[in-house]
């Protein structure tokens, strides 16, 4: 089922929460999915049902693939699967609402369930609900979910109006809440990660769930899905390196380190799941208490999230950031995104003081009290660099708070070129140093299958040059044993 709403705002994510915790308490198997480019609620989702949040985002991603990537992890287990939708149901990129949730439900056959916002309405709330039935007869509308209710009159008042609109059931209701249970910030929702009372706020949406929704109703009116015999998409004509890259240079898996903390939160389950099918083997790494990098990494992987809210661990890790800076100038391949990319600056300012980071670039930030870039955006590469080919046009997604303060680079040294979207600097995005590549935008691997092949081909290369240069220092030690 697909759970959305009229607007951002309307309650989505405490629905989803809260549905998804109640039935992983009835001890079924449960299985989100987000729509869009999103990771905060998507990580929230995946704390409530035990298991990774997948993004489905039908415009980073083709209708084939897309379908592919649902019914692969569906597969992968027997579970309930509910999708999470974005904004409004019917919002999109353009006026016909192309890559719209409701889109989505269509393709995938999904019925919806709507979570409407009641907060000072009550027969108007039915004129909403029909409203989009009829304005796409395409759309199943399973049911209603009914948020902000004030009391029980409300309540009574609203099931009453939506009633004698037809068949549409109320199949729930969220009370109105004296304080949010979800922490907020500047860019929404805090990540789960940064809350130490997140178990509780589940647990608490949970119960809210159990107690006001009819989930057995809302199992009934589900979509029972017969999966595909071969779920799996052509691998893209234009994809230039296989997925999969073993290395005949080295005994073991390729070794991909990944800085998933609470500085850096934001990783798409799909990247880590496409490096993995590649035969890589991820290693978890801390960068707020790691003392260093761990040895015998092939590649770096740092995502996005919030490095300011961590700048004064991050700048006091002074070991973990010298090796950092070592591993980059002996080779190591580092792909570092948004917040990966401001961790690898020369230092960002926070409410006038200056909290140095690795500097591999020169490049000091700042955190802006309005976004500087928000929504997808299009890339072309134009320079060298060692993940992606020149010529490859790259589908993406902008979300930052933070601004270039100072910069003493060339803007043609960027090696991506902005179709769409605000990137790094005068429409451009991706600095690069020896086998570094950061950039801005934020890139899903289900959309473009050439960013796991082009990080474990850089991983692999690395790969043959350690083994080497380590074969050669053998030979020469065994040389000198012999004389």
């Amino acid at each position: 089922m697909v759970l959305a709403g009229l607007s951002g705002g309307s309650g989505k994510s405490v629905a989803a929460v809260g549905l998804l915790a109640a039935l992983r308490a009835r001890g079924l198997n449960v299985l989100p999915f987000k729509k869009g480019p999103d990771y905060i609620d998507a990580g929230w989702m995946a704390k409530a049902a035990g298991a990774p949040c997948y993004n489905l985002d039908p415009y980073l991603t083709g209708p084939e693939q897309l379908r592919a990537t649902f019914f692969r992890h569906l597969q992968e287990k027997m579970t309930v699967a509910l999708v999470e939708g974005n904004r409004g149901v019917f919002d999109g990129v353009n006026a016909s609402g192309t890559y719209s949730t409701a889109e989505l439900a269509i393709l995938l056959n999904l019925p919806i369930l709507l979570v409407v916002n009641c907060s000072k309405t009550t027969r108007t709330v039915a004129a909403l609900v029909m409203g989009c039935r009829l304005f796409d007869p395409r759309l199943r509308i399973a049911g209603v979910i009914l948020n902000q209710v004030a009391t029980s009159r409300h309540e009574h008042i609203l099931r009453e109006s939506l009633a004698q609109t037809g068949d549409i059931p109320v199949l729930g209701i969220i009370p109105r809440l004296a304080a949010d249970i979800f922490p907020m910030r500047h860019l929404g929702v805090t990540p789960h990660q940064e809350y130490r009372d997140a178990e509780q706020a589940v647990a608490a949406l949970g119960n809210m769930a159990a107690q006001h929704f009819d989930l057995d109703a809302i199992l009934s009116r589900m979509q029972t899905i017969t999966l595909p015999a071969q779920p799996e998409a052509k691998q893209p004509a234009h994809t230039s390196l296989p997925l999969r890259i073993n290395s005949p240079h080295t005994k073991s898996k390729l070794r991909i380190g990944v800085l998933r903390d609470a500085a850096f939160q934001f990783y798409y389950e799909e990247n880590l799941k496409a490096l993995q099918e590649g035969g890589a083997e991820l290693v978890m790494i801390n960068a707020l208490s790691a003392e260093a990098l761990p040895v015998g990494l092939h590649g770096l992987y740092i995502g996005g999230g919030f490095p300011e809210t961590s700048a004064q661990a991050l700048a006091d890790n002074h070991s973990f950031r010298h090796s950092l800076r070592t591993a980059i100038d002996d080779g190591l391949p580092v792909y570092a995104e948004c917040g990966g990319l401001i961790y690898l600056g020369r230092s960002i300012l926070l409410a006038g003081r200056e909290y140095p980071l690795t500097g591999i670039f020169p490049v000091i930030f700042s955190l802006s009290t309005k976004p500087q870039a928000h929504g997808y955006s299009i890339l072309s590469v134009e320079g060298e660099n060692s993940f992606y080919r020149q010529g490859l046009h790259i589908k993406g997604h902008e979300f930052r708070y933070s601004k270039v303060q100072e910069w003493s680079g060339q803007s043609r040294d960027l090696v991506l070129r902005m179709q769409r979207g605000t990137g790094f600097m005068d429409g451009r995005d991706g600095l690069v140093y020896n086998n570094v590549l950061a950039l801005y935008t934020h890139v899903l691997a289900s959309g473009t299958p050439e960013w796991a092949s082009g990080f474990l081909a850089a991983a692999s290369g690395y790969a043959h040059t350690v083994a080497v240069h380590s074969a050669g220092e053998h030979g020469q030690s065994a040389e000198d044993q012999g004389r």
